[in-house]
């Protein structure tokens, strides 16, 4: 089943720091709750996996994420990411994603293509709508949170400052996807779903 995606996120940071984050493949995955970055296996592709628990029941997600092309001028690049869990369900996604600058504030655009096989398949498109916007809206807090660090950050001493901020990679510990948010959001889905179809007798 395939779903595309389109979304348009307010950042209100400057854009040379909303860039910065995004160019730096190893800040977006910190920013992913659940998600870590294992073997580098190119210039700028990695292995790596998500982690997702919902209550005592955790399952790990295993795959590889590589950034295709990159259009620094244009604040803009294509990514594209594929994963798999134990049970032969897997997902893969081609994103395009870009930084806007408006009024010295900026905005995250992307554009995704998600391709799930298995038992995700299952849940139909209007329900990998409604996950894919909840997982996105935790994205976006963090991407936030960690672009106006950047600003917070003092310059050291006897440094000069640049038109690109210096992005901290050192590994961050990762939250857990919140399961239960996606979980509600598959509830909200199903039962939107169930009185439509009522109301539509």
């Amino acid at each position: 089943m395939e779903v595309k995606l389109e979304k348009r996120y307010e950042l209100g940071v400057p854009a040379q720091h909303a860039w910065a984050i995004l160019s730096d493949l190893e800040s977006v995955a910190s920013c992913m709750p659940g998600a870590s970055l294992g073997e580098k296996t190119g210039d700028n592709a990695f292995k790596g996996s998500v982690k997702v628990k919902v209550g005592p029941a955790t399952a790990q997600f295993g795959g590889e994420v590589e950034i295709l092309s990159m259009d620094p001028a244009n604040r803009s690049l294509v990514l594209k990411g594929k994963g798999a869990d134990k049970g032969g369900s897997s997902a893969s996604m081609e994103l395009e994603a870009s930084i806007e600058e408006a009024d010295g504030q900026s905005v995250l655009v992307g554009l995704a293509t998600v391709v799930v096989n298995g038992k995700f398949a299952q849940f139909g498109g209007r329900m990998m709508v409604q996950v894919s916007d909840v997982i996105l809206k935790q994205f976006v807090d963090n991407f936030i949170g960690k672009a106006q660090a950047l600003g917070e950050a003092p310059a050291r001493d006897g440094e000069e400052s640049s038109d690109k901020p210096a992005v901290q990679t050192a590994s961050e510990p990762a939250n857990e996807l919140n399961g239960l948010a996606i979980f509600w959001a598959l509830i909200k889905s199903w039962l939107g779903g169930l009185f439509g179809k009522k109301s539509a007798g």
